[in-house]
């Protein structure tokens, strides 16, 4: 099997209570990229980015079975760039610049060998774009999983994401956005709300407070395991969602019961990223630390309990 993100590659610039970069490789579909490539055994990735970017960083993506074909670059052209501010809590960010540049002309297209890709991830990108990528698939995957965010929830955007919504099967979004795209303040109630929308099953990301998984009448609930060092979460989300859609790819089941594994691998992948700045800890990665991580969250939720008569 194989999967096929689109997305932004590009240029971060984060502080937080515990550091500061100066640029330093950020994107959606850069982390969802990294977080798959452990799982997937062929990524492809659609993107475009200036004659800025450093080359040595999509190197290390190929390196990890990643098909950047699909990255267009831009000549004469800068990459997208992103700075923020966190706060104490690193719950709530400010947004310092966003300079759109090569995404004002983002047009992606899906090459020939990336159509047989099982499993699509759309990274958080405009819907009008989301549409078009939906749009140029010859045949439907296996599996379409959307990730959004509440920029994409204003009028202006609105209708479209609807659209978008018709078309795929996982949206994955967290509390304050199922809130905002609902209309209800309880997350039970926000996801009945949003399920009659399109998508069959719904992942809110709680951040440090974990994940829930929706399905029909079904809910699931993964923590977030408890870390001493948390330097950066801004790839946190989507290193999450790579984790998830790749464990999907590789083990080749999309049901409700698999999908509860792939939430806990996803909050695994998700739990390296935030240990440092950018993609720092996904590029030392072993597998041997993701499965030791696996087990510290299967170990946080088992308990025996006798019940009383």
């Amino acid at each position: 099997m194989s999967l096929l993100t689109v997305g932004t590659v590009a240029f971060d610039a984060i502080e937080t209570p515990f550091g500061k970069t100066d640029k330093i490789v950020g994107g959606a579909a850069t982390y969802i990229a990294w977080g798959a490539s452990f799982f997937s055994k062929k990524v492809n990735i659609v993107s475009v980015i200036g004659d800025d970017f450093d080359m040595k960083e999509l190197e290390l993506l190929q390196n990890r079975g990643v098909d950047i074909s699909g990255i267009e670059i831009k000549n004469g052209k800068k990459s997208f760039f992103w700075s923020g501010k966190y706060h104490l809590d690193m719950n709530t960010r400010d947004t310092l610049i966003t300079d759109l540049n090569v995404l004002l002309e983002f047009n992606p297209i899906i090459p020939e060998s990336y159509q047989s890709s099982d499993i699509v991830l759309l990274g958080n990108i405009d819907p009008n774009l989301q549409l078009k990528v939906l749009n140029q698939l010859q045949n439907r995957p296996k599996l379409i999983i959307l990730d959004t965010m509440n920029f994409w929830m204003t009028p202006t955007y609105k209708p479209q994401l609807m659209e978008v919504l018709k078309k795929i099967d996982v949206l994955t979004i967290n509390d304050a956005e199922a809130r905002e795209l609902s209309g209800e303040y309880s997350l039970v109630k926000a996801a009945k709300a949003i399920l009659t929308m399109g998508p069959k099953y719904l992942v809110i990301k709680k951040g440090e407070h974990g994940a829930l998984l929706f399905y029909e009448n079904n809910v699931f609930f993964a923590p977030a395991l408890p870390l001493e060092d948390v330097f950066d979460p801004t790839g946190a989300g989507d290193t999450f969602a790579g984790g998830f859609a790749g464990y999907l790819d590789k083990s080749r089941d999309i049901s409700f019961n698999n999908m509860k594994r792939a939430i806990i691998y996803g909050s695994a992948m998700a739990s390296f990223c935030v240990e440092e700045f950018g993609t720092e800890k996904l590029k030392t990665l072993s597998h041997s630390a993701i499965e030791e991580r696996v087990k510290s969250f299967v170990e946080l939720v088992q308990f025996d309990i006798v019940l009383e008569d």
